[in-house]
This record gives C-alpha cells, sequence and structure tokens, in this order.
C-alpha cells in the first residue's frame, strides 16, 4: 500500500471518530440543571419550569444584529408550529460586539425576548454568537443538550434554505430518535464577553 492510500484512510478514520465523537457527545449531552432570567416585565422565568415539555429550544438574540433580525420570523413560525408538540423557545437577548441599540425595524416580528446581561446562560450553554439556538432535552437530572449551533443553512435568505438544521433536531427528538446532528457552526454576531 502506498504512503498516500495509508494517509487518506488513515484521515478518514480520523475524521469519522471525530464525527462520531461530536454526535456522541451531543447525544449524551452535557445536563444543566437550572437557571433563571428575567422578562421585560420584570418576572422571573426558570428552565425547570419546562421539565414537562418534550424539549426546550434556548435561542440567543440581539436586535442590533442583522443576522438576528434576518431570523425572527423563522424562529416565530418554528416556535408556533412546535408549540402544540410540547416544545418551548425561549428567546435571550444578550449584549453583542456593537455599540448600536438596535431595535425591530417596522414590519419585523418581534420575540418576547429574556435577559441574560450577565452572561450566565450563554456561558453555561456555550454560546457564542446571535443567532445561535440550543436543544434541551428533559431528563431525571435537568436537561441534557441535544444540540448547539446554527438554525438552518442560510442566514440571510429564508427561500434558499437547505438544510433547517434546528427542525431536522426537533423532528428527530421529538420522535425519540437521537438528535442526528451533534452541532453547526452559527453565523452572526460575537456575544459581548
Amino acid at each position: 500500500m502506498s504512503f498516500r492510500r495509508i494517509s487518506i484512510i488513515a484521515a478518514m478514520a480520523l475524521l469519522a471518530g471525530t464525527l462520531a465523537v461530536g454526535v456522541a457527545r451531543a447525544q449524551s449531552g452535557t445536563t444543566i440543571a437550572d437557571f433563571t432570567l428575567k422578562t421585560a416585565a420584570n418576572a422571573n422565568v426558570s428552565l425547570k419550569n419546562y421539565a414537562g415539555n418534550k424539549a426546550v429550544v434556548v435561542v440567543f438574540l440581539n436586535p442590533a444584529c442583522a443576522f438576528s433580525r434576518l431570523y425572527q420570523e423563522r424562529l416565530a413560525s418554528l416556535s408556533n408550529n412546535y408549540r402544540s408538540k410540547g416544545v418551548e423557545f425561549l428567546f435571550i437577548n444578550v449584549p453583542i460586539n456593537l455599540d448600536a441599540p438596535g431595535t425591530a425595524a417596522p414590519g419585523e416580528v418581534e420575540l418576547p425576548t429574556l435577559t441574560d446581561a450577565s452572561q450566565q446562560v450563554s456561558a453555561l450553554l456555550g454560546v457564542s454568537k446571535t443567532a445561535e439556538a440550543v436543544v434541551l432535552q428533559p431528563t431525571a437530572g435537568g436537561f441534557a443538550i441535544r444540540y448547539r449551533g446554527a438554525i438552518d443553512d442560510n442566514p440571510q435568505m429564508a427561500g434558499s434554505v437547505q438544510q433547517a438544521y434546528l427542525k431536522q433536531v426537533l423532528d428527530n427528538v421529538l420522535a425519540g430518535r437521537p438528535a442526528g446532528i451533534a452541532d453547526k457552526r452559527a453565523a452572526g454576531c460575537l456575544i459581548k464577553r
């Protein structure tokens, strides 16, 4: 066997191993116990309140981030479609590395957001960008992370989406199957730390 062929086989084995570890990490999931955030009306919202749901999707947004604004309608649609299936969406407004205050433009959908000014939840869930989503599934010890990353493969054009990662993961989790996708790198604005 030539050195090149051995190198290719070794690279493929390494890639397969890396993918398997990533999928296993996402499937076994890091388990988190709870967190509590505030609504715009200063009411507390705790993750543990959704332990009876089939899944909880935590989405990190900021109105100053163009990527967040581009996903508003898609996220509102996903939230509406999956609510009756036992999935709760929590939208968290986090500070980003832009100085602009950011507000929704006229005609844009405004999602009800929670505030994570201290970065407690974004750090806990390992999120670094807006718009980025995390799918949590209730377990005996809290909530297991099943997916972390991009909502789909086209943040700019909803009509050009070819892979709807978040939707695929939710469909798999609701059907009792593994999430299928460990994580996908999200395009977006960096969360300010």
